[in-house]
């Protein structure tokens, strides 16, 4: 879903699945309403203001092996190695936790600094 969401935040807005946005699709003459989605890296790649995180890696996977694959930097895509079996409990003391700090630090990093160029 998540990958979806972000295909058609692109169709809507211009953004190209490598997260160029060419200069002759601008919408509305200088709308900027994109930017609450996206940042701009100093590159000029849009990249999505988001974080995908899940315990286990399959679905993130696709969003890694499919169309949409370049509009993601690889820290905002945070898999573990094994899912918590429908347990709140097991995902959050035992498998999630040593995670925290990686999902901390990626969102200060966003927040902080949206054109770091990645």
């Amino acid at each position: 879903m998540g990958n979806t969401c972000w295909e058609l935040y692109c169709l809507e807005h211009g953004i190209q699945p490598d997260g160029q946005m060419p200069s002759d699709k601008t919408i509305g003459g200088g709308d900027d309403s994109f930017t609450t989605f996206f940042c701009e890296t100093g590159a000029g790649k849009h990249v999505p203001r988001a974080i995908f995180v899940d315990l286990e890696p399959t679905v993130i996977d696709e969003v890694r092996g499919g169309v949409y694959r370049q509009l993601f930097h690889p820290e905002q895509l945070i898999t573990g190695k094994e899912d918590a079996a429908n347990n709140y409990a097991r995902g959050l003391v035992v498998l999630g936790r040593w995670r925290i700090p990686a999902w901390t630090s990626c969102h200060n990093q966003q927040r902080v600094a949206p054109s770091t160029g990645r």
